[in-house]
């Protein structure tokens, strides 16, 4: 029998028993009057036991202590896991989220049932998110006030999940942390709903057309159909703006509460300058108040709304609000976008604002049509990071890797289209996790404006789930997908790795990603050369597409040369790309190149066609 993992100091003991309480599906700490046992009192801090706490579940309530290897003094919370103002948490209709409605998150007091690890790796996520998708360990130290050594640990935690690849001295985020964001995307329906109708108006009009959800005082993008021009929009899905910066940010506040706007204001005194969203420039002089507030006026008056140059010189848009048909509340916002070298404000809004009232009703009436017809319950198999795996992980890395945090980021992926809201025991079933485990990180997500509750006992993601890596992965490539699994490969097998995609016309096959080994002997191709398809094999896999799963070719570019190619697909099983190991001859024969070397190369195409679906649900992966 295996010993059992050692528990360290980012560990709390949450041993799966697989209990099923009958107590009520809600948490404990949860936001408004709630005054059962374990909401939280005046001051923020949890009263009483917990009712649904499993007997015997030997959860620690506490948070972790500090680091114990080195004895660092640290802080049991990172000061940026805190919830920022612009992590309010939403309480919009069931429906159809609609994440208009922010109230208070919980007080900055940490709940004492919540995740001090999972606290600690949500802070790492966001540091790297805010930071372009790459900080070095000792840069994320510094921004989360982590231990050096706890660093480490969440970011090889991180690794194994496959959300961030250590690169040298450098945390890379992986496309495969994009299925956190994924899972608010599906659950919230509205991009699968809305996106074709926005990529046709964008298509139609040729200017660049967004959708966004509120976010607390600011707004945050849902989908994005960008135009390729040599100044184009350079906002990506899951960014943050300030509301009244933008044309959807006076639609969202005409529907706004009394302390919405108290908030908003608090907001823009702490902050004049804008600095806690990344995504926009620092602004140089802050606008009146006044100014947001007849804007919003004006908006629920008018039912659109104008950006004239708000974010930046040039840069105007027009925007509509989507309505919920069952709650008449703002569902989503969308914008068509533009530069003042082809529209000023006012003529975006004289010329293509009838055509985006068009679009808006197409989407207005999916909307009705999706509300009478429920989504079907989820058929996918359960995530990824189950309870056999991380307890298997931590077998293996020991105290390198820290269960309760894997665990805890698997929570999120139990939401999607089909449990878009579902109870603690349905979170609990989907995941393979217990009960109290899903319980303790549903109230660490609470508190971290993640997650809210929704109505019968159910939880809902928020926006802010998009800002754990979302927005920088959402510009990956499959040239940056492939690259570091080529790489993997060519120094397994040690031999030459490439990705090449079919040129427009079909004739030629295009180098996109390269892998080179050193020998006395090797094969020079770099990264953007054409070559025939019908003479190589990434060619002929490719043209060939579903009459077979690879190519061998003989004599490829010179004599003496063999190449094996298979097909890259995207999620729905189209042909995308090739890739392909090229060897001497005198290495390796026909038989063995299919006998040895195939296997490794079908494994390393299984990888990248799998960050390729995750990164592909819901953004456009570029080829090249």
């Amino acid at each position: 029998m295996p010993a059992s993992p050692t528990m360290d100091s980012d560990e709390s003991a949450e041993p799966d028993t697989g209990a099923e309480p009958t107590e009520a599906d809600s948490l404990g700490g949860g936001v408004g009057g709630d005054t059962r046992a374990g909401a939280p009192g005046a001051a923020g801090t949890v009263v009483g036991a917990e009712a649904d706490t499993p007997t015997g579940s030997g959860e620690a309530a506490a948070p972790e202590a500090a680091d114990a290897r080195t004895g660092a003094a640290e802080t049991a919370v990172p000061s940026r896991a805190v919830p920022s103002k612009a992590d309010a948490v939403p309480t919009a209709a069931d429906a159809v989220p609609t994440a208009a409605d922010a109230v208070p998150a919980a007080a900055d007091a940490v709940p004492a049932e919540a995740v001090t690890p999972l606290i600690r790796g949500i802070a790492v996520l966001r540091e790297l998110t805010e930071a372009g998708g790459t900080l070095s360990l000792s840069g994320l130290e510094r921004a989360t006030g982590l231990a050096r050594s706890t660093v480490d640990r969440i970011t090889s935690t991180l690794a194994r999940m496959g959300y961030v690849r250590l690169d040298g001295r450098d945390a890379v985020l992986a496309p495969r942390v994009m299925e956190l964001g994924n899972a608010y995307l599906a659950a919230l329906r509205l991009p699968a709903l809305l996106a074709a109708h926005a990529d046709a108006l964008a298509d139609e009009l040729d200017e660049s057309v967004s959708l966004a959800v509120a976010d607390g005082d600011g707004i945050r993008f849902i989908h994005q159909a960008t135009r390729r021009r040599a100044m184009s929009l350079s906002f990506r899905i899951g960014d943050l703006l300030p509301a009244e910066r933008t044309a959807p940010g006076p639609l969202f506040a005409a529907e706004w509460t009394d302390e919405e706007w108290r908030r908003w204001r608090e907001r823009r005194a702490t902050d004049p300058r804008d600095q806690s969203f990344p995504a926009v420039p620092p602004r140089e002089h802050a606008s009146p108040d006044g100014d947001f507030e007849r804007r919003a006026t004006d908006a629920r008056e008018d039912g659109w709304a104008l950006d004239d140059q708000l974010i930046e010189p040039g840069l105007v848009a027009v925007s509509m609000p989507v309505r919920d048909p069952r709650t008449g509340r703002t569902a989503c916002v969308a914008s068509v976008v533009s530069h003042t070298s082809r529209h000023t404000a006012p003529n975006l809004r004289d010329t293509l604002l009838p055509r985006l009232r068009t679009a808006v009703t197409q989407m207005e009436t999916d909307l009705t049509t999706a509300s009478s017809t429920p989504s079907a319950s989820s058929t996918s198999s359960a995530p990824s990071g189950l309870a056999t795996w991380t307890g298997a992980s931590k077998q293996e890395l020991g105290r390198e890797f820290i269960e309760s945090l894997a665990r805890g980021l698997t929570i999120l992926t139990a939401f999607d289209e089909g449990r878009a809201s579902p109870t603690l025991t349905e979170v609990a079933r989907a995941t393979g996790l217990a009960r109290a485990t899903a319980r303790r990180a549903l109230i660490t997500y609470e508190h971290l404006g993640l997650v809210r509750q929704g109505e019968n006992r159910t939880f809902l993601l928020t926006p802010a789930v998009l800002s754990l890596g979302f927005p920088p992965a959402s510009r990956t490539s499959l040239p940056v997908i492939a690259t570091p699994h080529l790489e993997d490969l060519a120094a397994r097998i040690q031999e030459s790795a490439s990705l090449a995609i079919l040129t427009p016309s079909g004739e030629e096959i295009q180098y996109t990603a390269r892998a080179a080994t050193t020998r006395v002997m090797s094969v020079n191709i770099t990264v953007g050369t054409r070559l025939p398809a019908h003479a190589t094999s990434l060619g002929r896999v490719l043209l060939a597409d579903a009459e077979q799963n690879y190519a061998l070719v003989d004599g490829e570019l010179e004599e003496g040369l063999r190449a094996i190619a298979v097909p890259v697909r995207d999620r729905t099983g189209r042909a995308v790309a090739a890739a392909n190991v090229t060897v001497h001859a005198a290495r390796h024969t026909a038989a063995e190149c299919v006998e040895n070397i195939l296997p490794e190369l079908m494994t390393t195409v299984g990888r990248i066609e799998a960050e390729l679906r995750v990164a592909g649900r819901f953004t456009r992966v570029p080829t090249t």
